[in-house]
């Protein structure tokens, strides 16, 4: 699939033509530089590799300086492999936010909203332990029983409890481009995107 990378801006909202109010994420899709060209005579698949940010110098490695330098381009920041690109670009080819247009539908990847360590009734929407009456005192939140019994006296993998939660790789298919606004390489998408603002998203097509 193609596509392009992008950092998320945050959450506003427009109105379209019949005055309904629709919730939208900006994005600042591209412009995204070719820095290799996969092909199937060397590497067995075809693909595009696409880096997006820049990185200071000092902050990249030698093999990355050396890379990006094949392409003529200076370090990224993010660096990601597409498929399915219509066009035949080249080594240093930049891909703008055009590629997309309005009206089409996009899948956005990201990595969600890391939420710490957190408990049952937030981490997998349990009740809680029975009432606020009955003598349950501090216990309004607790995840209740989890074994099973003399047999087989442990407690069975994957049991829903309290942990880390969030910083996850999400995708959220179907997203309607509500904007393409090239000279500023913004891309409008209705509804929610995972992660949080400036964050690196992937855009695919």
């Amino acid at each position: 699939m193609s596509g392009l990378i992008g950092k998320k801006i945050g959450m506003t909202s427009i109105f379209d033509e019949n005055g309904k109010n629709i919730p939208c994420t900006v994005i600042e899709a591209g412009p995204c530089v070719v820095t290799q060209v996969r092909t199937k005579e060397v590497d067995g698949y075809e693909a595009l590799q696409l880096g997006f940010d820049d990185k200071s110098e000092k902050h990249a490695t030698k093999a990355d300086l050396g890379h990006f330098k094949k392409a003529g381009t200076s370090a990224k920041k993010k660096v990601v492999e597409f498929q399915g690109f219509e066009e035949n670009y080249k080594l240093g080819d930049n891909i703008t936010v055009e590629v997309f247009s309005e009206g089409e539908f996009v899948d956005v990847q990201g990595v969600s909203k890391g939420k710490g360590f957190q408990g049952v009734v937030k981490r997998h929407g349990f009740g809680g332990v029975g009432q606020s009456t009955h003598g349950q005192h501090n216990r309004l939140r607790a995840p209740g029983s989890v074994g099973a019994s003399s047999y087989p006296s442990r407690v069975f993998k994957g049991m829903r409890m309290a942990g880390r939660m969030g910083g996850d790789n999400v995708k959220v298919q179907n997203l309607r481009v509500l904007k393409v606004v090239a000279e500023k390489n913004l891309l409008v998408v209705k509804g929610a995107i995972p992660g949080h603002k400036n964050s690196y998203v992937i855009i695919q097509k």
